[in-house]
């Protein structure tokens, strides 16, 4: 079993606390899918104020912690770790579902599956869920590029 603890996966995400989403990676494989997890906390900053009488996880962070868990698995097929030179892209995300809402307490289990790479495109499917339930799924799309070419078109 492949494993990423915090400190690990800080190596391969330039991401810090309030926004990153990944807490632990619990199997990856090259080349195929990663699984990780998401501890969602009453003390997180997002939930002042979504919502402050029924605190929810929004919606676009539960996408972002899977586009995480994405770049993780591109960065560790490719064997390599980001340089401060190196961009992440989230390009799109397809057939985005919620099936459930995400709370305080809760643990997302985070699934994410390459399905093509060509070109410096990754496309991805990738699923979240607590507790066996599925909370969010869909298809996304990113690309790494060098700082130098951030500007450019993806």
């Amino acid at each position: 079993m492949n494993t990423l603890d915090i400190n690990q996966i800080k190596e391969y995400l330039p991401h810090r606390y309030p926004l990153l989403l990944v807490d632990r990676v619990l199997d990856w494989e090259s080349g195929k899918s990663i699984t990780a997890l998401k501890n969602v906390t009453v003390n997180e900053e997002f939930f002042n104020g979504h919502f402050p009488h029924k605190p929810v996880m929004p919606g676009v962070l539960m996408i972002e912690a899977l586009a995480q868990t994405a770049a993780l698995l591109s960065f560790l097929t490719e064997g390599r770790k980001p340089d401060e030179n190196t961009v992440v892209y989230f390009l799109g995300i397809d057939n985005a579902r919620f099936k459930r809402p995400v709370e305080p307490g809760d643990q997302l289990k985070m699934k994410v599956e390459i399905t093509r790479c060509k070109r410096g495109i990754w496309q991805y499917h990738a699923e979240a869920s607590v507790d066996g339930q599925l909370a969010v799924e869909g298809d996304l799309m990113c690309t790494m590029r060098s700082a130098a070419d951030a500007s450019q078109k993806a």
